[in-house]
């Protein structure tokens, strides 16, 4: 049974039996006494990858210290706990960023290489767990497992990516990246329709380090805002203070509907047009616009939201996207954070990783029952038909030969399953 998207913190309707990890020495007893179970990050995640209704969830918020980090070479050891965002509010004043980050910050480094998280750079630095220099894992059999590209690299592989099903990932190094400020310059570009995108994006792959655009897919035509940025040097600006707000309060209905998509995406879309040229942006608002809206899922509602996204191969992204955007607007529902853009040539270290060369498209629909799943049935069959794939990080009804004929390296994966892990996404995809 599909589980759509409430709220995050509520790990969904089933109950857990839920265990905090808060000494990773003590791991390995704590995972043979209380399994199966799947860790839980932050819960960021938006379908059913980190949980395990009916069962055990083991916690690693508490796995959330520095280890050790070299100012000179960058390499950062830290637990698997660690949010993002405090990665770089360590590393950013030395000099030095996280290589790949996705849209929020607010996950842990455990997720994201469960996940392999992508961001705005995959066609020049790929995805997270290419800048991964080791990790130890700890299985459910007591057994520890140190791996990096060059120490047992199918554990690395099969974890990266891995959907949290090889053990539970205890520490890790990164690789960090040098920079020399945290100010980005950046090009605002209006585009009026699919033809205009992909060439948009063609020309900025070889210019600029971070691509990505909005797309109105109600607009019939595929208009959108590219955005585009390189790292930037120091600036006399002022840094922003933090704004951030929240959603105080879940409304009875979604306020995503057909009343008010098409106002707000014309809104958007003109307001945007009206900022297009170059400008100067700090990292944080470019990076991660969600994250000063805390509790933003609230406004879909107490029935939540579904969020879907695909990626197809480079040949027949144009004709499978403009299918995908022509089979919302027949169905009268649409979508206001609706991400396009496009992914690198080059392979992912993951196993079961999502980033492959092609485009990929990302929408959240609010639920609305049959008709949502419909809708997303018919999306699945243009991914299916383009010989795409689905972001299991983000997915919570994907059928299961979607999922098989996706990620063909499956049976590669299967044996470096831990046998004491499972989750409900495990269960509907893989069967166990």
């Amino acid at each position: 049974m599909s589980t759509p998207v409430h709220s995050w913190g509520r790990l969904s309707a089933a109950p857990h039996d839920v265990h905090s990890l808060g000494d990773r020495h003590r791991m390995a007893e704590t995972l043979v006494r209380h399994s199966p179970g799947v860790a839980f990050g932050n819960g960021r995640s938006y379908g059913d990858v980190g949980l395990n209704p009916g069962g055990h969830l083991w916690k690693t918020g508490q796995l959330d210290h520095f280890i050790e980090f070299d100012d000179a070479s960058g390499l950062l050891r830290c637990e698997a706990g660690t949010l993002l965002r405090d990665i770089q509010q360590l590393a950013v004043p030395r000099g030095w960023i996280l290589p790949v980050t996705p849209g929020t910050q607010l996950v842990t480094v455990g997720g994201a290489i469960a996940n392999d998280v992508h961001g705005k750079n995959h066609h020049v630095l790929g995805s997270f767990g290419d800048h991964v220099r080791s990790l130890t894992l700890v299985r459910t059999t007591g057994e520890s497992i140190v791996c990096g590209p060059d120490v047992q690299p199918e554990w690395l592989a099969a974890t990266v990516g891995g959907l949290g099903l090889t053990g539970v990932i205890a520490e890790a190094t990164l690789q960090l990246r040098r920079i020399a400020s945290p100010w980005l310059d950046t090009e605002t570009t209006p585009y009026g329709n699919l033809d205009e995108f992909f060439a948009l994006a063609d020309a900025a792959e070889a210019r600029w380090e971070h691509t990505v655009s909005w797309i109105d897919c109600l607009s019939g035509r595929g208009k959108g805002i590219f955005m585009s940025a390189n790292p930037a040097p120091p600036q006399n600006r002022e840094m922003p203070g933090a704004h951030r707000r929240s959603m105080p309060f879940t409304p009875p209905i979604s306020l995503v509907n057909r009343l008010t998509l098409r106002p707000f995406n014309l809104a958007y879309y003109q307001l945007q047009k009206f900022k297009a040229g170059r400008g100067v942006a700090h990292y944080e608002p470019f990076f991660y616009p969600l994250d000063n809206l805390l509790e933003w899922n609230r406004m879909y509602g107490p029935q939540g939201f579904y969020q879907f996204q695909s990626v197809v191969p480079r040949d027949v992204g144009r004709d499978a996207v403009a299918a995908m955007l022509q089979a919302i607007e027949r169905s009268g529902k649409g979508s206001f954070l609706a991400v396009l853009k496009t992914f690198g040539d080059r392979q992912a270290v993951g196993m079961l990783s999502f980033p492959r060369p092609g485009v990929t498209l990302a929408l959240d629909f609010p639920n609305q029952g049959h008709a949502t799943l419909k809708l997303l049935a018919g999306l699945d069959a243009i991914v299916r038909e383009a010989g795409g794939r689905i972001y299991p990080a983000k997915d919570a009804r994907m059928p299961r030969d979607l999922f098989e004929s996706g990620y063909p390296r499956l049976g590669e994966f299967l044996p470096f399953r831990d046998p004491g892990i499972s989750s409900g996404l495990s269960r509907r995809l893989i069967g166990s």
